[in-house]
């Protein structure tokens, strides 16, 4: 028998590492999304009073797997929903026995779930924001309100366009599999936003105490990974894997013993994943050398500058702003102006980093997100103004969410008003 403790813990570490796994797999053999997702919570709760009492078992996710699939067997049968769903799921059952992830293929090649996932979700049919939205929610586990948060849009909105999503893809019969090589890259640039965008909540997560996911980070790696050897020809794919290697080489810096946020200034670089960083950077320049820039490429590229800068004192801002002018051309966003808007003002001088972020500030565009006001007052302490710091520090507190960013945005104000 194993303590309350130990077992919610165990639980939360399954959740992190196996919801995805759980889902994908009930969604394949189900074909029913909503499903899916509800016997896979079943299954979490379910551990939590059976391991209790049983103990917490080898293979967590084959007991998740198994116990969810059961259960959603259990609901088909009991609410009739159609014999021919019956059949195909009670054979598929009867012919994987427990779930064994050495087992797990279907006809299209890729023996991966999660990765027959991303590529259903992202099925063209659907409009992109359905698309990252609805892998986010299926395979990472976030919840509608963290969804939304993440797209700075009202819960209500986002709850609209996960239902819509599921909708369309029963509808139109939308097939759960990777698609033949011929019809991939209609799919690339939505696969790429995905799994970009798993990382970014694995690496500073939309909410919750911890900044850090980190197995959502590993998962966005091991899935570029995947992407890459399908697609070992198409240099975004290694953009995007160099991009998430060279940034994940300084995950384990970014927090302290107390879970507290580390800036990248202050982070402890000879800590720093070298091997991710070499390969990365290997990744990049073989995909520069294509001669088809990119997106993920020119991100890479801006990482590339950080994790090979010996110092904070030696990065090469002017770089940095060079790039993320380029990236515009790419991704017309607000979020890349600010960006480059910290660029400029590193490299240029602070006041002109502040004309920048006045501009965003005028357009309201990024009204809601946090780091607007937050790169404002970092920007003014740097210039000593730390009256005017402080007050854009309260303005970013009021829509932060993530506990580890709030504590470091009160550490800053308290040092801003202490002056």
């Amino acid at each position: 028998m194993s303590t309350t403790n130990e077992v919610e813990e165990a639980v939360a570490a399954a959740f992190r590492e196996e919801w995805a796994q759980v889902v994908a797999t009930l969604i394949r053999v189900t074909g029913d999304w909503d499903l899916a997702e509800e016997c896979a919570q079943d299954a979490f709760a379910q551990a939590l009073e059976r391991w209790r009492r049983d103990g917490v078992p080898r293979r967590p996710g084959a007991w998740l797997t198994t116990t969810a699939r059961n259960r959603a067997l259990d609901v088909l049968r009991r609410e009739a929903v159609g014999a021919a769903k019956q059949r195909e799921a009670a054979v598929s059952a009867r012919d994987e026995g427990p779930y064994d992830p050495d087992h797990d293929g279907d006809d299209s090649g890729v023996a991966d779930d999660r990765l027959r996932l991303i590529f259903t979700c992202c099925h063209p049919a659907l409009p992109v924001e359905a698309r990252v939205a609805l892998t986010l929610r299926t395979l990472a586990g976030l919840t509608t309100p963290e969804i939304a948060h993440a797209f700075l849009v009202p819960e209500a909105t986002m709850a609209q366009r996960l239902v819509r999503a599921k909708r369309k893809i029963r509808n139109a019969g939308i097939p759960y599999r990777v698609p033949p090589a011929h019809l991939l890259p209609e799919r690339t640039t939505g696969v790429l936003g995905v799994l970009y965008l798993l990382f970014n909540e694995g690496y500073t997560a939309s909410g919750g105490t911890d900044l850090v996911r980190a197995g959502l980070c590993a998962e966005a790696v091991r899935l570029a990974r995947l992407l890459a050897r399908l697609m070992p020809d198409e240099p975004e794919v290694a953009g995007l894997l160099a991009l998430l290697l060279l940034h994940d080489a300084r995950r384990g810096t970014r927090v302290d013993a107390a879970g507290d946020l580390v800036t990248l200034e202050d982070q402890d670089r000879t800590a720093w994943d070298r091997a991710e960083i070499d390969e990365g950077a290997a990744l990049l320049e073989g995909a520069l050398r294509r001669g088809r820039p990119g997106p993920y490429q020119i991100q890479a590229a801006v990482a590339a500058c950080h994790a090979t800068a010996a110092t904070a004192a030696d990065t090469d801002w002017a770089d940095i702003a060079g790039l993320y002018g380029e990236l515009q051309r790419f991704v017309p966003s607000a979020v890349v102006r600010l960006n480059r808007a910290v660029a400029v003002g590193m490299a240029e001088g602070m006041e002109a980093g502040l004309a920048l972020v006045a501009e965003l500030e005028a357009e309201g565009e990024l009204a809601g997100y946090h780091l607007l006001p937050a790169t404002r007052a970092d920007l003014l302490r740097r210039l000593g103004r730390t009256r005017e710091a402080a007050e854009a520090y309260e303005r970013a507190l009021e829509s932060v969410a993530n506990a580890a960013e709030r504590r470091f945005l009160e550490k800053r104000l308290a040092q801003c008003r202490a002056t």
